[in-house]
């Protein structure tokens, strides 16, 4: 009779990959689609164009002040239930989401010219924001 166990190295290696797939998934936002705020801006960085997000909420934009390389998708999130618009002003009037629902969602591309380009919502102008492309 043998006091060895031939299969406990099998035991083992099995158990450190659940150990490490536990922890993998302990590391992810949960695969919800958003992640956590860590400040008040954000930037979309990458090799090309990446996506950004603005979300509205409360008569106010989240990031306020968002940095996008040139040509990158913005996603705009009204969770108000009044319609908003995300408008350029001044001299660099390039976008314009047009009237965004309560509830809808729309997306734009950013200006392909570096940057910083104010915007409002034309139906509230108090709303501001910042879009810094780079």
């Amino acid at each position: 009779m043998s006091l060895t166990h031939p299969h406990r190295g099998h035991s083992v290696l099995a158990v450190a990959g659940v150990l490490a797939l536990l922890f993998l998934a302990g590391c992810s936002n949960g695969g919800n689609g958003t992640a956590p705020a860590t400040s008040p801006s954000s930037t979309a960085t990458g090799d090309g164009p990446a996506a950004a997000r603005i979300v509205i909420e409360n008569f106010t934009f989240s990031p306020a002040d968002l940095q996008v390389r040139p040509g990158a998708k913005i996603t705009v999130v009204n969770r108000d239930s009044a319609a908003h618009t995300v408008t350029a002003t001044g001299d660099k009037t390039t976008f314009d989401t047009g009237n965004v629902a309560g509830g809808a969602t729309v997306t734009f591309t950013a200006p392909s010219t570096t940057g910083s380009y104010s915007y409002i919502c034309a139906i509230h102008p108090n709303m501001k924001g910042t879009l810094t492309v780079r």
